[in-house]
């Protein structure tokens, strides 16, 4: 049987995946009902607010995130994790590609089935410069 360890840092590699295949789908079945997303400069996005932003920003936009997974703790039927996230972001038609890159926070819950899953996030993602 897998660790818990092991099934986060599973995880992150599924989330990394939907992430830049843009499968909204996905990432859904992987967070909690009452998931909240956090960003700079925004107000916390529940599901329906981050389904809309998500589908949005894949539709004008490529994605490519890379991130290092620096760190996994487990606290009980809790567990955080922190990572160094590079993002790529080309636009569809015309227009300058821009990189964001920074640190995220990801908190999750495991459930009564065993499955861990996604109920908070929080990224200081800012500009790259030249």
């Amino acid at each position: 049987m897998r660790s818990d360890e092991q099934a986060i840092r599973e995880f992150h590699g599924i989330w990394i995946d939907a992430v830049n295949a843009g499968d909204l789908a996905r990432l859904l079945a992987m967070t909690t009902d009452d998931v909240i997303f956090l960003t700079p400069g925004e107000e916390g996005l529940g599901r329906d607010a981050f389904s809309t932003k998500f589908s949005g920003a894949h539709q004008q936009l490529r994605i490519r995130c890379v991130s290092e997974l620096m760190e996994v703790v487990l606290v009980g039927e809790v567990a955080y994790t922190r990572s160094r996230d590079s993002l790529t972001v080309s636009p569809r038609a015309v227009g300058e590609e821009s990189r964001l890159s920074g640190d995220r926070l990801t908190i999750y819950r495991k459930q009564p089935d065993g499955r861990w899953l996604l109920a908070r996030d929080a990224n200081v993602l800012s500009p790259v410069e030249g």
